[in-house]
């Protein structure tokens, strides 16, 4: 049974709703499984087939077509201008192997060769980078050399494949202690969790290092000289911040990019994605609200300008890490934790109860303005598990609409197609992809 979470009130930019909490529990059902890849290429999969398993999902969706994919492992990556989606599964001899498919039709892609990763009793991570009007699927693993008493030494290990034909390139880049691996601008980005970093660029495989002596500080900036970290790459170069403040190396400086009210000097990003960083700033000190308050604000990466903000309560305590911001695939929503933003119309939301706590976690967002999460879930990966009373938020109307308790949630949409994780009984990760009905 559907029920629907009265919006009450619109002030100070804080959309104020009564959230309804459901009881915990989980759908079941199992499949079929091809188990450890044989190195064939897989049958074209007929939309029309529908799969095997049918999760209980939003009214949005059909489980009678789709497709299905059975033992993947756990990552997965998605190029939204070519609807391809990309996936790992194990081979014979501690290999993987990186597949792709059609996310509309199911059909199979192209498929790289059996490789070695530098750890086999672990999958590689997978990443989506673009370039040049260029798109690549990146696997990247972290290993170490060296035996008896020779010193173990570090790398990162990276297969870079072209999203349209599958064209791959490997490069090596030693790497010393656990790296951070992100993809939010026109390369691969390896760093330390501090200032030191470097750029693999997915087009020639060249690799740029810039140790932490190479960054360069804004002037009259000491809090940016505290704390400080690499924090994304933009088209113009990386973003870093200190304990207070950002700023891309050559580019922007965000005491000269606040928003409207806000303290110049108080800026931190909490999350970076292709495009946009979404930043958390302190009301200028004696204006109202200024005191229980913050102002949470996407910025445009290349010039560092506010694109819409919205105000929320400040918590009681200060949360250890921050929730990651995700995309539609146009990029015109965005939503990060109870946060959502609509980019094109510039408007902004905080769902918080009455007290000014947040509630509510969103995991996904659609081009249509569908947004996907759930009530008392500590992050999004606990909202897209399921059993957690999960919600829809509708943009256009403003209102979130509570679904039944057992609602698989679309991990992301593209190509008209909801891709939802579920793990069965045998423990086998299945990826499946049921159409938008509309």
């Amino acid at each position: 049974m559907r029920q629907r979470i009265v919006r009450l009130a619109l002030a100070g930019g804080v959309v104020v709703l009564a959230l309804l909490l459901l009881p915990a529990t989980c759908g079941g059902g199992d499949g079929g499984s091809r188990g450890e890849d044989d190195g064939r290429p897989e049958r074209p999969r007929k939309s029309s087939a529908g799969p095997a398993t049918r999760l209980t999902v939003p009214r949005e969706y059909t489980t009678g077509r789709g497709w299905e994919v059975v033992a993947a492992g756990p990552d997965y990556a998605v190029s939204h201008t070519t609807g391809r989606l990309a996936y790992l599964v194990r081979t014979p001899g501690g290999r993987y192997r990186l597949r792709t498919l059609d996310t509309e039709t199911g059909r199979a892609g192209w498929s790289g060769e059996a490789r070695r990763t530098p750890d086999p009793e672990r999958l590689p991570k997978l990443l989506t980078v673009a370039k040049d009007d260029r798109q690549f699927f990146v696997t990247w693993s972290f290993g170490r050399t060296g035996d008896g008493p020779t010193p173990a030494k570090g790398f990162v290990s990276l297969d870079v494949y072209d999203v349209v034909d599958g064209e791959h390139r490997r490069v090596e880049v030693p790497w010393t202690g656990v790296p951070a691996v992100t993809a939010t601008g026109p390369g691969v980005l390896i760093t330390d969790g501090g200032a030191t970093s470097t750029v693999v660029d997915p087009v020639d495989g060249g690799v740029s290092v810039i140790p932490a002596s190479a960054v360069r500080y804004p002037r009259d900036c000491p809090a940016c000289e505290q704390l400080t970290e690499v924090r994304g790459q933009t088209a113009k170069g990386l973003l870093l911040s200190g304990s207070r403040e950002f700023w891309v190396r050559g580019g922007w400086f965000s005491r000269r990019s606040a928003p409207a009210g806000a303290d110049p000097r108080s800026g931190i990003p909490t999350s970076v994605v292709p495009g946009l960083v979404l930043a958390r700033w302190r009301p200028a000190a004696g204006t109202r609200q200024a005191a229980a308050h913050e102002i949470w604000t996407v910025h445009d990466a290349v010039s560092g300008k506010p694109v819409v903000s919205v105000r929320c309560h400040r918590p009681a305590i200060e949360p250890g890490t921050y929730p990651q911001a995700v995309v539609s695939p146009s990029a015109r929503y965005l939503v990060a934790g109870n946060l959502a933003f609509d980019l094109t119309g510039g408007k902004g939301f905080c769902f918080e109860d009455e007290g000014g706590a947040a509630r509510l976690t969103f995991a996904s967002v659609t081009d249509g303005g569908s947004a996907y999460g759930a009530t008392n879930a500590r992050d999004a990966d606990e909202a897209l598990q399921g059993g957690t009373g999960p919600v829809s938020m509708s943009f256009p109307a403003g209102e979130v609409e509570v679904l039944s308790p057992n609602t698989r949630l679309p991990e992301m949409e593209t190509a008209g197609t909801g891709v939802f994780r579920w793990t069965d009984r045998k423990d086998r990760l299945h990826l499946i992809g049921y159409p938008r009905t509309g």
